[in-house]
């Protein structure tokens, strides 16, 4: 009768294999001595070099500040910021202008506005690409996306990670551990077969 109990025991076995194979993936926390072994989770354990590559893969393939430039370089988004440009001079010219320099404003009628206006916007219109590559170029001196991507997961906290990656997968996980229970489950009829084939 004993025999048959093999099954229950083989899925209980597996499911709670797999269920503390997926908790040491966060605990412990820090390094824990059991005899002659050292035990810690694998993300706390290995943060620094997750950080270090993930680091790398979103520097190299996910982000570039080339990419950023070339998004703020589409006539759509060239178009926008001289869309501002020109609402910001009508205002100035219409509002700001009499206050500032009112005698000046006296002698501005519309013709003269709109060529000023006219003349202003031609010359923002041929700063931009410059003015895109300048900040462009201060943003590559001043940004290390690499660098940047490896503080902030070194510094993350393994609580939050966990907390991230359970909201994200948590019924992953909880398939995992139930396939456990399947299989040994599965692994104990055929020890029971095995067993009385002989």
């Amino acid at each position: 009768m004993i025999i048959w109990t093999l099954p229950i025991i083989a899925a209980l076995t597996g499911y709670i294999t797999n269920y503390i194979a997926i908790k040491m993936l966060f605990h412990p926390r820090k390094k824990v001595k059991v005899l002659f072994l050292e035990i810690q989770g694998i993300f706390p354990k290995r943060q620094n070099k997750l950080a270090e590559k993930l680091g790398k893969i979103v520097a190299d393939e996910l982000f570039s500040i080339e990419d950023v430039k070339q998004s703020l370089q589409k006539p759509g988004n060239t178009e926008e910021i001289e869309t501002i440009v020109n609402t910001r001079l009508d205002d100035f010219l219409e509002n700001r202008l009499p206050e500032v320099m009112p005698m000046l404003a006296m002698f501005m009628n519309e013709e003269l506005k709109q060529k000023i206006k006219g003349t202003l916007l031609a010359e923002v219109e041929l700063m931009l690409p410059e003015l895109i590559d300048r900040f462009i170029g201060k943003i590559e001196q001043d940004v290390d996306v690499e660098k940047t991507v490896y503080e902030k997961v070194v510094n993350f906290s393994t609580d939050k990670l966990e907390s991230i990656l359970y909201s994200i997968m948590s019924k992953e996980f909880k398939f995992i551990e139930i396939l456990g229970g399947v299989l040994g489950f599965m692994i104990g009829l055929i020890q029971i077969a095995i067993l009385q084939l002989q």
